[in-house]
């Protein structure tokens, strides 16, 4: 059976190994198709190549995309898209530009709240000082003892009604589709469990989705809880969305790791269907 994943992150943006080190653990846990999907930035695709051809493992080039849609911050993953296209680069280069001025003020708000220094600790686990973000503030708080794992820091920060938590507005959602789609690229609403919608909220946000253009949705992700795996396996076939498999790896031992989520379910009709460049490993059977 094919292992496809098709959601990770490097230090490129806010994970903790380099895109060549992703690559390495993905062959290491038996992937056979991996998409490098990093906020907001593709520099990291073409290291991850280069080692992906060496390890024999399929490259799917992706990317993530933060957008304001709701009151809320969502995320899109683009596969198979052209890291090149002239409108992607200059859609990602703006909303990097207001990475750094979002953490200053992120930083600004823990002090607030009696914790002072974060952003020099945050920008220290930064490998990418462009891509300050919520993960890296996250990893320097649990260092400093605030929160003794990463699940339980973004339950007392860095989320709404918490310390550490700014507004900020992204992209929209239309750009992000239509940035994806000029590439060549599918759009793919990652980990839909996370987002604080209600169902009738979550309904209009897919609807939407879709009238932009908008094909797949995560179903088996590392933010979902094995309990709510059906639950996204039947909205991706009410709206008539392909499903997607993606572990959504930072680091190692934090959360899923990269090849380690079940299969989709049976009656799931998986975003990588009928891709052309899976040609080749057609003899094995889909996970």
């Amino acid at each position: 059976m094919l292992n496809i994943d098709l959601h990770c992150h490097s230090s490129v943006s806010d994970g903790v190994l380099s895109p060549s080190g992703v690559v390495a653990r993905a062959a290491a846990n038996g992937v056979h198709v991996l998409a490098l999907t990093d906020h907001d930035d593709v520099a990291g695709l073409a290291e991850a190549g280069v080692a992906a051809d060496a390890a024999g493992i399929m490259l799917i080039p992706g990317v993530e995309i933060s957008v304001s849609w709701g009151g809320q911050t969502v995320h899109i993953v683009g596969l198979r898209i052209d890291p090149l296209h002239p409108d992607l680069a200059a859609g990602l280069h703006g909303i990097r530009l207001g990475r750094i001025d979002r953490a200053r003020r992120m930083a600004a708000d823990l002090a607030r709240h009696g914790i002072v220094g974060a952003y020099e600790g945050a920008d220290s686990y930064a490998a990418n000082k462009q891509m300050l973000g919520r993960t890296h503030f996250a990893r320097w708080l649990v260092a400093q003892g605030h929160a003794p794992d990463m699940r339980t820091t973004f339950k007392r920060f860095l989320t709404p009604g918490h310390p550490g938590y700014v507004e900020h507005e992204w992209t929209s959602l239309a750009n992000a589709v239509g940035w994806i789609r000029a590439s060549g690229g599918m759009a793919v609403v990652a980990h839909p469990g996370r987002y604080a919608f209600k169902a009738h909220q979550l309904h209009l946000l897919l609807d939407a989705f879709r009238a932009l253009g908008g094909e797949g949705i995560e179903v088996m992700t590392g933010s979902h809880h094995p309990s709510e795996y059906g639950k996204f396996a039947d909205l991706a076939r009410a709206f008539s969305l392909k499903a997607s498999r993606g572990a959504d790896f930072h680091a190692p031992g934090e959360g899923v790791d990269i090849g380690c989520l079940p299969a989709l379910p049976h009656y799931c009709q998986p975003v990588w269907q009928n891709w052309p460049e899976l040609a080749s490993l057609h003899s094995l059977s889909t996970a």
